[in-house]
C-alpha cells in the first residue's frame, strides 16, 4: 500500500468504485504525456447513500449538504486517478478543479461547497501536492438534477 493510501486509511475513508462512463465515445479521464484531465464527476453517480445526489442548492440541498456531497466526489475522483494511472502516489500535484453547483439564483455560496472537495485534495496530498487552483461556477441545470459536479487536472509522475 502506498503512501496516499495509507493517508486515506488513517483518514477512515475508502476508495469507492471509479468512474466508469456508459459509452465507448468518452472516458472518466484522459492522459496527455504528464497530465491528467478528469472527466466531470456529478453526485448522481456516487454510491454512498448519506450525500445528496439529487437537487438544487439553496432549495432542497443545503450549504453543508453540498459540502459533504463535493467531499465525496473528490474521493470517487481519486478512485478514477488510481484506475486509469495505477498508484495514486503517482500524483505528483493536483493542478486544478472545477466545480458545477446546481444552485438556485440567489445562492451565493458556490465556493463553500467545493470546499468539501479541496479540503479533502488538501487533507489526502498535503499542502505541497494538494493545493490548487479551481473555480466554482452556479449552474441553472446539471444532468439527472444533481446538485455538484466535478472535473479536475493533475499532473503525474510519469
Amino acid at each position: 500500500m502506498g503512501t496516499i493510501e495509507s493517508r486515506l486509511q488513517d483518514l477512515g475513508l475508502k476508495l469507492p468504485a471509479p468512474l466508469v462512463l456508459p459509452s465507448p465515445n468518452r472516458t472518466s479521464a484522459v492522459q496527455v504525456k504528464d497530465m491528467l484531465y478528469l472527466s466531470g464527476h456529478g453526485a448522481a453517480l456516487l454510491e454512498d447513500e448519506s450525500v445528496m445526489r439529487r437537487g438544487k442548492l439553496g432549495r432542497e440541498v443545503s450549504q453543508e449538504e453540498g459540502y459533504r456531497t463535493a467531499r465525496a466526489l473528490a474521493l470517487k475522483m481519486l478512485a478514477t486517478i488510481k484506475h486509469h494511472v495505477g498508484d495514486l502516489d503517482r500524483v505528483a500535484r493536483v493542478v486544478k478543479i472545477l466545480g458545477m453547483i446546481n444552485a438556485v439564483p440567489d445562492f451565493e455560496r458556490h465556493n463553500k461547497v467545493l470546499d468539501g472537495a479541496s479540503d479533502l485534495l488538501f487533507e489526502v496530498f498535503g499542502p505541497e501536492i494538494g493545493c490548487h487552483g479551481r473555480s466554482s461556477v452556479g449552474v441553472g441545470g446539471l444532468v439527472a438534477d444533481q446538485p455538484v459536479e466535478i472535473e479536475g487536472i493533475f499532473l503525474i509522475r510519469t
